[in-house]
């Protein structure tokens, strides 16, 4: 970089060429004033233009606006639908107008922090705040952002990566129990048996509800009773999506003889309104469709209403349809079962993401462990051992010794 100096009245006018603004294209200059001798001006601008080139001095003139546009369509096209939403929502009613004007190279992880204290305080809202929560949510949204404005060398650092967004503490899972879950399946397997399947898949095998959307015929082993979890169903701007999974992997599941046979039940209804309307089902149509050919998947919006008004109707509010996934985990690690098992039929990556959801669970069954394993260690007759190695029982105390010696 190269810096020039120039005297105006008392002090000396620094300037240094800070390359082409990469928004723009216009080459840039930034410039700062030195009060002192030319001797003292002229070490200020070696500090200077070696600050430019170590990117501490600005590089754009770009706003927070002008990145959130550039970001939106370089990256949104890869996001899910609903992310898609999410962050529209977020970078329209949060990030553009509170810092949307501001210029990228003056903002401040202070700056950050103030905005976080500002949005608690949001007015016009019922609560009259944003939970910390949606705050946390908000500045994700930011991070990322400014992470590829670093990434596109618009500016040198991530002012968000120095701030100090609202801790949030991770919500209590609360999973119905085995009372609630049978009452709802036994409402809706009289009047609504295609749905009723639709649950219990979803309650044995803990998969998400866009995942039992997305189950094709093809993905059924009835032989085998295992189900292959390969792709999702989405509620996108244009309609219903079907994309991988959550983790983009699939996995597969072994079914128990009762989902087997609901399957198996709901494949031969299937067929037979096929047949009645001269088509036939492939092994692509969809387990769970409205189409005579199972060309189409159920809305998984379509399916959260189903579930809402069986959920009144089983008197069990508050009860989410993702609540089912909770109830196989938890269910079968009270049970303990291992976690490698039961992370594996939710479709986690790894292990830790199942012990990290639900570590409470975890620590009921380790109880249950040790004090099974307790048991087994008191031995069939419940004898005790003194500190001395003595053990002792009804008839008095017997040395370790003697019993090593009996032949018996």
């Amino acid at each position: 970089m190269k810096g020039s100096m120039r005297r105006r009245g008392d002090s000396w006018q620094l300037r240094v060429y800070a390359g082409v603004d990469p928004v723009t294209g216009k080459e840039r200059y930034v410039s700062r004033s030195h009060r002192g001798t030319k001797r003292t001006a002229e070490v200020e601008l070696a500090r200077f233009v070696a600050e430019v080139n170590d990117g501490l001095a600005t590089a754009t003139e770009a706003t927070v606006n002008n990145l959130l546009d550039r970001w939106w369509d370089t990256a949104s096209p890869d996001w899910s639908a609903a992310t898609r939403r999410e962050h529209l929502s977020i970078m329209r009613n949060h990030i553009r107008p509170m810092l949307g004007p501001a210029r990228l190279s003056k903002l401040t992880a202070s700056d950050l922090d103030h905005w976080y204290a500002e949005l608690r305080k949001k007015p016009g809202r019922k609560s009259a705040t944003l939970s910390p929560a949606t705050v946390k949510r908000v500045a994700v949204v930011m991070n990322a952002a400014l992470e590829q404005a670093v990434k596109w060398g618009w500016i040198p650092n991530n002012p968000a990566r120095a701030s100090s967004p609202p801790k949030v503490r991770p919500a209590k899972i609360a999973p119905p129990d085995t009372e609630q879950v049978a009452r709802i399946l036994d409402l809706v397997k009289v009047e609504d048996h295609p749905f009723w399947v639709f649950l219990r898949i979803a309650a044995s095998t803990g998969a998400r509800r866009s995942q039992v959307c997305g189950l094709q015929w093809a993905d059924v082993d009835l032989a085998g009773a295992r189900l292959l979890f390969t792709r999702a169903v989405v509620d996108g701007d244009n309609g219903i999506e079907v994309k991988g999974t959550k983790t983009d992997r699939a996995y597969r599941v072994a079914l128990d003889r009762g989902s087997c046979d609901a399957l198996r039940h709901h494949r031969s209804w299937a067929e037979q309104v096929a047949q009645q309307a001269e088509t036939t089902l492939r092994p692509e149509s969809f387990v769970f469709s409205y189409e005579v050919d199972g060309s189409k998947p159920w809305r998984p919006d379509g399916v959260s209403h189903r579930w809402r008004r069986w959920r009144k109707e089983a008197d069990l509010p508050g009860v989410r349809l993702h609540d089912i996934r909770h109830f196989m985990a938890t269910t079968m690690l009270t049970d303990g079962v291992p976690v490698s098992v039961v992370s594996g039929r939710l479709g986690h990556a790894r292990a830790s993401t199942t012990l990290n959801i639900y570590s409470h669970f975890v620590e009921a069954g380790d109880q249950d462990a040790a004090d099974g394993i307790g048991s087994l260690l008191d031995g069939p007759m419940g004898l005790e051992s003194d500190v001395h190695g003595q053990t002792m029982d009804s008839g008095g105390p017997r040395t370790g010794k003697a019993e090593s010696e009996d032949p018996a």
